[in-house]
């Protein structure tokens, strides 16, 4: 599995309840670019419109030896799924708060391209700062073990 890109921000700002494994729907300069890397998670999420999910906002950057034959880098893209993944992430985003995010994107052992997303609720300002102070108080705490018997 290699992974090409994965959204640091989302597990700071959301709390994921579940996670998928999704394929997408990709053009050849889109392949190519991915695995040049060249790939922005910024504000990108995930809409279910008439039973389909598709993923808005995930910047692809056009590929450099296409040309003419070049994709748009922010179009949505279809991300391919069971129906009954589907019906229950639909159900799911009915829920105040929810939405559904990407995670990371990869490519498996075959070489298709993934794109791992979640159900996620929004966290609030004070939660994120309450992680920041368990993440430091956890830290110190190791380093203090780390040394125990050194002082």
């Amino acid at each position: 599995m290699k992974v090409v890109a994965v959204n640091k921000k989302a597990r700071n700002d959301y709390d994921i309840l579940e996670t998928y494994e999704a394929g997408v729907e990709l053009k050849g300069t889109e392949v190519k670019s991915l695995r040049e890397g060249s790939v922005s998670f910024k504000d990108s999420f995930c809409k279910i419109k008439d039973g389909e999910v598709f993923l808005i906002n995930l910047y692809i950057a056009p590929y450099r030896h296409a040309g003419v034959f070049n994709h748009d880098p922010e179009r949505p893209r279809k991300l391919l799924l069971h129906k009954r993944e589907i019906k229950r992430l639909a159900g799911k985003v009915q829920e105040e708060g929810v939405t559904i995010v990407p995670l990371k994107i990869y490519f498996n052992d075959r070489g298709i391209a993934k794109v791992e997303i979640a159900v996620a609720r929004g966290r609030k300002k004070y939660d994120k700062r309450e992680k920041i102070k368990k993440k430091e108080i956890e830290r110190r705490l190791r380093e203090y073990m780390k040394y125990r018997g050194r002082w």
